[in-house]
């Protein structure tokens, strides 16, 4: 058994769906980059809400302002959901930390660190992942959302 921390480590392994059933994609090939897309996992196939789930089953094309060209994007989850109204909801979901959801400083001078240009590049791709993202989900009427530690251990402590 591994144990969760409040920080998003490294870890990464296969999960086993409990309910199949409600698996929408490949079972035997379900695997988490960190521990906080396992607790997610959990959290989906525990959740009774949760109609459906699956885990980089969809894939996004979106052009990387970096080189200008088109490249895929797994989104980490696609979540259907019986809301409290008893309808049901789509939802892609990325989790990530919240310190990489923030738009990242401009440098302070002119002399930028080679860490800073990734966390500027980083930002940048993923920002164009997410409209991306949001463009397809208004188009199939579902939901964009982003979970950050903030959401991840407010709502699913006992996971």
């Amino acid at each position: 058994m591994v144990t969760m921390k409040r920080s998003n480590e490294s870890y990464k392994g296969k999960y086993r769906p409990k309910n199949i059933e409600k698996y929408k994609g490949d079972p035997t090939n379900c695997f988490y980059r960190s521990l906080w897309e396992r607790k997610f996992m959990i959290f989906c196939d525990d959740n009774s809400s949760i109609l459906e789930w699956s885990s980089e089953e969809i894939v996004i094309r979106y052009v990387s302002p970096i080189d200008g060209k088109s490249h895929r994007y797994f989104v980490d989850f696609w979540v259907k959901v019986k809301d409290k109204g008893g309808k049901n909801k789509e939802y892609l979901i990325e989790v990530k930390p919240k310190a990489q959801t923030k738009k990242p400083e401009p440098p302070k001078d002119k002399k930028t660190s080679k860490s800073k240009i990734k966390e500027i590049q980083n930002w940048l791709i993923n920002n164009a992942k997410w409209t991306a993202a949001k463009e397809v989900c208004e188009n199939k009427g579902w939901e964009f959302k982003i979970i950050t530690e903030d959401i991840l251990f407010s709502k699913t402590k006992n996971q």
